[in-house]
Order: C-alpha cells, then sequence, then structure tokens
C-alpha cells in the first residue's frame, strides 16, 4: 500500500486504463471472429459490414494508443486482402 496520496490516485487510474485497454483488446478479436465467420460463410455483404465495423473498432484502438497504430494497419490490411481474395474466388467459381 503505498503512503502518498499521489501514488494512491495513480493506481485507481491504472485499474481504470488496463480495465478500459482489456475491454476494447477483446472487442477488437471478437469482432475479427465475426468479420472471418461471415466470410466464410459467403455472406458478403455481412461481411462487408463487419470489416467497417471491425476498422473502427481498430481505429479507435489506435487513436488511443491501446494498441500500435502499425499493428491496426496490418490487421486492416489483412482483413481487406481476405476479403477481396474470397470475392474474386467467388465470383471466378460462378
Amino acid at each position: 500500500m503505498p503512503n502518498i496520496k499521489s501514488q494512491e490516485k495513480r493506481d485507481r487510474q491504472n485499474i481504470k486504463r488496463s480495465e478500459k485497454n482489456q475491454a476494447l483488446k477483446t472487442k477488437i478479436k471478437t469482432m475479427n471472429k465475426k468479420f472471418l465467420k461471415s466470410v466464410e460463410s459467403n455472406d458478403t455483404e455481412q461481411a462487408k459490414v463487419n470489416m467497417d465495423e471491425y476498422f473502427k473498432v481498430l481505429d479507435k484502438a489506435a487513436k488511443t494508443h491501446t494498441v500500435h497504430k502499425n499493428f491496426a494497419a496490418n490487421k486492416k490490411s489483412k482483413a481487406a486482402k481476405f476479403l477481396n481474395k474470397t470475392r474474386s474466388e467467388k465470383s471466378t467459381v460462378k
């Protein structure tokens, strides 16, 4: 236990911040799974909607420095490539 008041406050702030960051990281993983599931089910309209939501969560996390901006950019790039790849495979199968 800290003896200094300012350190007690820093501890309270750190707990709040770590809970918020963990929730945001969990949401990133959940949105990724949701996006991948919609792509796997060949539902391109729903995949596009889920991809937009996934990008929004990634951008918010990068903006608040919960994740590094390059991490967010990498995840967005891979998601877009994956969706485009499945779209092109779907169109060539027809």
